[in-house]
């Protein structure tokens, strides 16, 4: 019974953007450290085969001392690992794969059409291809089929299925099917998908392994799995994000804004980073989403906090006063029955409360 673990999209040195300064080089500074931490749990767990699907660096020209450092931390796994770089990690001049020395454990697929490699202990095939270029356009699988040889046969590509578009290696059910391989470790897609059979073959996403905005939202992670003598596989997750994100939606109608919030928050939120999205019915004012967010920020890793709370309806009923007031709310209530999309009818309910708030001298955050 073959061990082994299958993840992908690292994105090392990713700019992690939307966060400020500091907490953004730390965020780097952590993904760095994830192979190395990785590496504890393959020789922790005896695991013998680690297979890597691409996008391991977020640009093909990644840092030097990052790959450097993923190099090390490879070097220290004591099993086989092989690697097949993705779109935004491409093989080619100046990319790490060629600039770094890497252990003699790791196997890189340089070739942006299937090679293979032979692990006769273990009677395994591992068939593999690399980008070459930003985008691969035809299918890495396409005409391929594993020889029928008594040999377990295993793949590993960056590539996505029945993709709307060919840029990303648009893998073809059909391909898959007659590819003969017994398990495809893919990457790519950044959602965990669970594992799939087409044919014969068992394939799957396992997700980026941390994520990095709030487009990559909850457990991240790696599979971990067994391949039998006769090439069966069963695979398991495991999460391994040292950090969250999460939205949680809060409704405030009828409540006090942080009371809402806290009786919905879990109880260890601390190393996450959250976007608490106030939604309901809220006052003149709105529900105070920069308050909010100063009260609360030290329970998290970072926090952001958006009010999207409409005026309560009875604050519209002062539209009939006969004063400014009741002219300047008569105007937007017209525009806000007209509105054709939720985004407009939103502008209209922000102008409305800073008019409200002009009007009356109040400052809003």
């Amino acid at each position: 019974m073959l061990t082994f673990i299958h993840a992908a999209d690292f994105h090392l040195d990713s700019a992690f953007g939307a966060l400020d300064q500091r907490r953004a080089a730390a965020r780097r500074r952590e993904s760095r450290e994830v192979a190395f931490r990785l590496a504890n749990y393959v020789n922790s767990q005896g695991i013998s085969l680690v297979l890597l699907a691409g996008d391991l660096f977020d640009s093909a020209a990644a840092f030097r001392e990052t790959g450097e450092q993923l190099a090390q931390a490879l070097g220290q796994m004591e099993a086989k690992v092989f690697i097949a770089p993705g779109n935004h990690d491409w093989y080619g001049p100046g990319s790490p794969y060629l600039t770094v020395d890497w252990p003699e454990n790791v196997h890189i697929f340089s070739s942006n059409t299937l090679t293979a490699v032979e692990v006769p202990e273990w009677n395994l095939v591992v068939h593999g291809a690399a980008f070459t270029g930003p985008e691969q356009s035809e299918s890495l699988l396409r005409s391929f089929t594993a020889p029928t040889d008594g040999k377990v046969h295993i793949g590993l590509l960056h590539g996505e299925m029945e993709a709307p578009e060919d840029r990303y290696d648009p893998l073809r059910k059909e391909d898959v099917a007659t590819s003969g391989l017994k398990y495809l470790a893919l990457g790519h897609v950044h959602r965990r998908t669970e594992p799939l059979q087409v044919g014969t073959t068992v394939c799957a996403w396992p997700g980026c392994i941390e994520g990095r905005g709030f487009d990559e939202l909850g457990e991240k992670g790696f599979y971990r799995g067994t391949l039998d003598d006769h090439g069966a596989v069963s695979l398991d997750f495991v999460p391994f994000a040292r950090r969250k994100y999460e939205i949680l939606e809060v409704d405030v109608t009828g409540k006090a804004p942080r009371t809402a919030v806290e009786a919905a928050l879990p109880e260890d939120t601390a190393r996450d980073l959250y976007r608490i999205v106030l939604t309901g019915e809220s006052g003149e004012g709105g529900a105070g989403a920069a308050a909010l967010e100063e009260a609360l920020s030290d329970r998290f890793y970072a926090l952001e906090v958006r009010d999207h709370t409409r005026m309560a309806e009875d604050l519209w009923g002062r539209a009939e006063e006969d004063s400014l007031r009741g002219l300047f709310l008569r105007q937007l209530r017209q525009r806000r029955d007209q509105a054709e999309t939720e985004e407009e009818r939103q502008t209209v309910e922000r102008a409305a409360r800073f008019g409200l708030a002009a009007l009356d001298h109040r400052e809003m955050g």
